[in-house]
């Protein structure tokens, strides 16, 4: 199975980018029991290039769901760290928590989150499916359009 989350994302022409370094005071992730909750991650591509802006400001839904996209390679990206690449150890995508950085009169935060819960479906399967969260916000950190956490229910221990 990690051969084939590599596959996928090969075909859809898709790179993890290389965790960065926590911006404040917390870790990546923190595991209880058989679930690894990953803090909020961005949409900072493997590049380092960053989506920022607001929706419904200056940035129109298909920019948004690009952003939840590279949200969701970031949490991939922290997945594959804490179990070593295997990604086989994943037993359930349980949640998504997503952040829109939004003006008040746009109402679309569930098609901008979109992107996260697609790639989380096209990398995993049924076990990629999951609960969520999707929040406008008026802002959020380094001016980014989207921030994303995740909760994922996996085998044994993540690597500390």
């Amino acid at each position: 199975m990690s051969k084939n989350i590599e596959g996928i994302l090969d075909a859809m022409g898709l790179l993890l980018p290389e965790p960065a370094a926590p911006l404040g005071a917390y870790v990546h992730y923190v595991q209880t029991g058989n679930l690894l909750m990953i803090s909020g991650q961005g949409p900072v591509s493997a590049s380092g290039v960053a989506i920022k802006g607001r929706l419904g400001g200056g940035l129109e839904i298909d920019d948004g769901h690009r952003a939840a996209q590279i949200c969701g390679l970031n949490i991939v990206a922290r997945l594959k760290a804490a179990l070593e690449g295997d990604f086989d150890r994943v037993t359930k995508i349980v949640r998504l928590n997503g952040f829109v950085n939004s003006t008040p009169e746009f109402t679309h935060q569930p098609a901008v989150i979109n992107g996260a819960s697609d790639l989380m479906f096209e990398l995993f399967g049924a076990r990629g499916v999951h609960s969520r969260t999707a929040v406008g916000v008026s802002a959020l950190p380094m001016g980014w359009a989207v921030e994303i956490d995740a909760i994922v229910e996996i085998e044994g221990d993540a690597k500390v």
